[in-house]
């Protein structure tokens, strides 16, 4: 049996191997599937029930690494995986995306002599002040396998040296799940329970340390987000990071939030559902700027940079900075009426996974099991 280690950091990890393993399984008689949790990121709504409604694969080992300093968390990743794997060998391991997970491991399997794959490779920020880009940049040098998502990735890693052949443009995994979930998010109550209507709202998720860790940037964005609210309510699902700077904000009254609809963070059907049904969303997510362009919704991205620039060239997103006025200005606008039309992102099409999944079976498992 041709063996291969599935790594996940965090939820949205989870949300990006699921097709992958799926995908995976109508190969079970060639392949053995190991699905890691190393716990980089503690979630209480990862229960049982997450991974049952979501049709996701439940960890086959949970390293329970916890939250720590870069550093440390990358080093207690790299010891209990590196015990994991002197243990069990994989043929194969496949990291997604750019959490310190996603580096620690495939550093640790390519010192192993273990070929590494990586899920979401070439994408770039050229931020070095983001930790994401440095956990990129590293993951891919020491792989063997890049599975780009557009052609931007390409580009991206041709540049940087890397030879064609370990390039391969299958699409992205993200947009799978949410194609295939789609349905099951079509069906949630939520905006019923916060008290909104389809298309009458604008959705808001702030967690980036350039927006809310200097209490007077926050600040400054809050009070954006009062002066918007009197245009068009906001729903703002607040992310614990953010939270937690919020509380004892100077110059910010409760009566100020009457129409913006402060919520614990949502689940993944019902995020997905608020997303659908906003008129326009404005983050600092990567994930939501993919999502949002493949839903068709107006995005705004409060941020000086991106690693996803096809969702602006191709999809409905617009990079506006991480100016209140600026942002405020653009959000007017589209609730105007300027509207950015956006057009299918070429393999964003929910078969990602299966794309993986034949080109690892084709060119690896069957030149071992032959």
């Amino acid at each position: 049996m041709f063996k291969i280690d599935l790594i996940a950091g965090a939820r949205p990890n989870f949300m990006k191997i699921g097709p992958i393993h799926h995908a995976l399984q109508k190969f079970a008689d060639k392949i053995q599937i190991r699905v890691v949790h190393t716990g980089q990121h503690y979630d209480q709504n990862m229960s049982t029930i997450f991974f049952e409604q979501l049709g996701l694969p439940k960890p086959d080992i949970s390293l329970n690494i916890g939250s720590a300093t870069h550093a440390h968390q990358t080093g207690k990743i790299m010891m209990a995986y590196e015990d994991l794997i002197i243990g069990d060998k994989p043929d194969l391991l496949l990291v997604v995306g750019d959490v310190n997970s996603t580096m620690a491991c495939a550093l640790v399997a390519a010192k192993l002599n273990v070929p590494v794959g990586h899920v979401e490779a070439g994408l770039r920020s050229f931020d070095w002040e983001m930790p994401e880009e440095v956990n990129r940049v590293v993951a891919d040098r020491v792989s063997n396998f890049l599975f780009t998502t557009c052609d931007d990735g390409d580009v991206n890693l041709i540049r940087e040296g890397f030879d064609t052949h370990q390039i391969v443009l299958v699409g992205n995994t993200m947009i799978d799940s949410l194609f295939r979930l789609l349905p099951q998010a079509e069906k949630s109550k939520i905006l019923k329970k916060i008290g909104v209507k389809p298309r009458e709202y604008v959705l808001t998720t702030l967690h980036r340390p350039s927006n809310v860790d200097n209490p007077d940037d926050l600040r400054q964005l809050m009070q954006m987000l009062v002066k918007l609210s009197k245009k068009m309510p906001i729903v703002f699902p607040v992310h614990p990071r953010t939270k937690n700077k919020m509380i004892g904000l100077e110059g910010i009254k409760e009566e100020d939030f009457r129409n913006i609809h402060l919520t614990e963070p949502l689940s993944y059907l019902d995020f997905v559902k608020c997303q659908k049904e906003a008129f326009l969303v404005v983050t600092d997510s990567g994930g939501v700027q993919e999502e949002t362009s493949a839903l068709g919704v107006q995005c705004l991205t409060a941020r000086e940079n991106t690693e996803r620039p096809v969702t602006i060239t191709k999809g409905t997103n617009r990079l506006v900075g991480t100016d209140p006025d600026e942002i405020y200005h653009a959000a007017v606008a589209v609730l105007n009426g300027d509207i950015k039309a956006g057009i299918p992102i070429p393999l964003w099409d929910g078969k990602a996974g299966e794309r993986i999944a034949d080109y690892i079976v084709k060119n690896l498992v069957n030149a071992v099991t032959q």
